[in-house]
Order: structure tokens, then C-alpha cells, then sequence
């Protein structure tokens, strides 16, 4: 093709992808190196061989500044917030969305690292929780003033981005962002009109940024012994399936399926909202249900979870088989210390934290690989009791 010849028509990808690396760019100052081709198998219940290295970090909720704390303290991004992480794997156990005003900052950092890490033979998992399904249910009730202006200003530059690309005759018109969207809603102020539609455009089934970027989020995963999952996993989600259920939640928020299981993602029973393995007295937490359910999954020793918030600290209950890994460290919440948790295979599994009363000491969680049981914090930790 000569340079005279080339225009929209002859290269429609080309013009698109710039287009959409140029909103990317205005909206976080992020630009997103190119995705893996092919892209890496999804992981559900039928694992790979656990990884040497593995890092569970909990709730980020908005917070920027804590999430890249978290992420250098497990040594998985570098002074330029590149991976860093080698061949290690990441879970972040959801509930990225709501209470803070750097939402999808997060999302597009976890996207950059996800691309980044598979060229380093690592690994990012990212994870659906509570928050992550209300916004898609279109449930604002935990937005801060400052998420409905990030998403106003994504909105924003989205629509330039759609203003170019209906310029290019060789692409397909896009579509109204604001499609079947009211102008008002009941009971909300006129100053957060704009950026509440913003937010039901982009986080609605099939909306840009739940396509993007949830639907490719996990409900439940197994990774090595490890079961991970936002709130809890019950007998009825075992007998289910994973796989089911993942595929199930990611088609709905694709926009692909209408609805999904409400008792998959909905309600106190529910993998995102369950709290009975987080309870802070040890005779609330039901070791014996949680013992049943590990026992049904081939190779699991232990459920992580996030969604209820350990004042004190990640800690551990039923002889370890639960972990509880939501500090809260986002403002938005208690403004906690950053800590996550480390499992690898010559130090077993571990708490690495930024709390300086616990730097000289190695807090150890579980049973290392040769069966000998190590000290750890369990039941200790105060529960702090935060609405969703």
C-alpha cells in the first residue's frame, strides 16, 4: 500500500486502536502495551501447577496510592510502576470499585500489569467482589463524589474518542454512549446527574468498562491448595461449578446473558457477600462448613478471602483453612496498612506488611512444606463491621 493510498478505510484497526489508546491516555496518563496473542488461558477450577511465588492482596476500594503500596510491598511493580514481579502471580480479590475517587486508575494499572506480567511468565488474576456487582447492577449507594468525577471525565474523552471515529468512514459508527440512559433520577442532586450517568453507561451489562474490564474478572478460582473468592464459597457453589459460575457472571456483564444466578452474586449466601468464615469470635466462624467444602474441592488446604475488614491485620481462622486478607487499607474504609499475603514454595505462607510494630518479626501463616506447623495470628484481629 502506498502512503497516498492509506486512510480510515484501508486501516480501520489501526485508526481505531490509536483512538482508543489516545482516550486511554487522557483518562489515566496509562498507555496499555499491546495485549498477549493469543491471550493466556482463563483460570477456573482445573489449575496449572501453582506458581513458586504467589501474592493475595484484599479490597483496594478507590485507593491508588495504597494499591501501588501494597503492590511494592510484595515487590510486584518497580519505582515506574512497571511489573516487577517476574514469574509470580497475583490475586487481587476484588472490590476495586466504590468509596474512593481513583477506580479506574486501579482497573487500568491491573490491566497494564496483567499485560506486562505474561511477558515475564507471571500472572495477574483479578476477581469480582460485592462492589463489583452492585455497580453493575447499577447499585451507587457506596460511590464517593470524586468516582462520579473520574467516570464524568472518562465519559468525557470516550465520546471525543467516538466523535473521531465516526469521522473515519472505514469504522463502524459507535454506538450513543448514553443509549436508553434518563437524563434525571429520583433522589439524586443535579450536580451528580453527569457523572451518575457516566457511571450506568460505563458500568452497565455490555457498557465499555464492564466489558473491558470486569467481565474478565473471576467470581471463584483455585490455585494451587488455594480457593480464592470475594466473600465465601458454599457446597451449593461447589455442586454449581466454577467454570459455570465464572463464565456465567462474565457473560451477563459482556451483555452476552441477561441475568445471572442472583444466589451466585446476590445476597448474604451469596460467593461475594458470604461472611460466615470472617467473623471475628472464633465460635461465629463455621470451620466445620468451611472443612466440608474444602474437602469437596480436589487439592484445596485453604479458603481466601477479602470483604469484611480485620482492623488488625490479614489473620487466619479454623486452623488457618480460612485467611482474611481485607485490611482496609483504603481511605475510603479505615485507611489500613498495606499488607498482603505471600505464599511461595521455600517460605511457606506469610504476611508481608508496612506495619512497623510487625517489621522485625515474621509473621507466618499456616503449614509450610514440611508439615510443621508455624505461628500465627488467628481470631485475634478485631473485625471492623463496614455496610457492604
Amino acid at each position: 500500500m502506498e502512503v497516498g493510498e492509506m486512510s480510515c478505510k484501508n486501516l480501520p484497526n489501526l485508526v481505531s486502536s490509536f483512538v482508543d489508546t489516545f482516550v486511554d491516555f487522557c483518562v489515566t496518563g496509562i498507555f496499555l502495551p499491546d495485549a498477549p496473542s493469543p491471550p493466556p488461558p482463563p483460570l477456573f477450577q482445573a489449575s496449572p501447577p501453582p506458581p513458586h511465588r504467589l501474592i493475595a492482596i484484599g479490597d483496594l476500594h478507590g485507593d491508588l496510592l495504597k494499591s501501588k503500596q501494597a503492590l511494592r510491598l510484595a515487590g510486584l511493580i518497580d519505582s515506574n510502576d512497571r511489573w516487577s514481579g517476574g514469574s509470580s502471580t497475583l490475586v487481587q480479590i476484588g472490590d476495586v470499585l466504590d468509596r474512593g475517587g481513583q477506580e479506574l486508575k486501579i482497573l487500568y494499572l491491573l490491566e497494564k500489569l496483567k499485560r506486562e506480567a505474561v511477558k515475564s511468565g507471571g500472572n495477574v488474576i483479578t476477581m469480582n467482589g460485592n462492589h463489583e456487582i452492585m455497580n453493575v447492577d447499577g447499585d451507587f449507594r457506596y460511590v464517593t463524589p470524586s468516582g462520579l468525577d473520574e467516570f464524568s471525565n472518562w465519559a468525557h474523552w470516550f465520546c471525543i474518542g467516538n466523535t473521531i471515529k465516526n469521522l473515519c468512514h472505514g469504522l463502524e459508527k459507535p454506538k450513543d454512549l448514553y443509549h436508553g440512559i434518563p437524563s434525571s433520577f429520583p433522589r439524586v442532586k443535579q450536580e451528580y446527574v453527569k457523572g451518575f450517568r457516566s457511571r450506568v453507561a460505563a458500568l452497565r451489562p455490555q457498557g465499555p468498562i464492564a466489558s473491558r474490564f470486569l467481565s474478565k474478572n473471576l467470581t471463584v478460582v483455585v490455585v494451587g491448595e488455594s480457593v480464592f473468592v470475594h466473600g465465601g464459597v458454599l457446597p451449593k457453589h461447589v455442586v454449581y461449578g466454577f467454570q459455570r459460575i465464572n463464565e456465567e457472571v462474565r457473560d451477563w456483564m459482556s451483555g452476552l446473558k441477561e441475568k445471572v444466578d442472583s444466589s451466585l452474586v446476590r445476597g448474604r449466601n451469596s460467593l461475594v457477600w458470604l461472611r460466615i468464615f470472617s467473623n471475628e469470635v472464633a465460635k461465629d466462624c463455621d470451620c466445620t462448613m468451611l472443612q466440608h467444602v474444602l474437602s469437596t474441592i480436589p487439592g484445596a488446604r485453604r479458603m481466601i478471602m477479602g470483604h469484611t475488614i480485620q482492623e488488625d491485620g490479614i489473620n487466619g481462622a479454623c486452623d488457618n483453612r480460612a485467611i482474611r486478607i481485607d485490611v482496609g487499607m483504603s481511605k475510603g474504609c479505615i485507611n489500613g496498612l498495606a499488607e498482603v499475603l505471600e505464599i511461595s514454595e521455600n517460605s511457606g505462607v506469610r504476611i508481608l506488611t508496612s506495619n512497623p510494630m510487625y517489621l522485625k518479626h515474621d509473621a507466618s501463616l499456616s503449614i509450610d512444606s514440611s508439615g510443621e506447623k508455624e505461628s500465627i495470628p488467628e481470631h485475634g484481629p478485631k473485625q471492623v463491621e463496614v455496610e457492604a
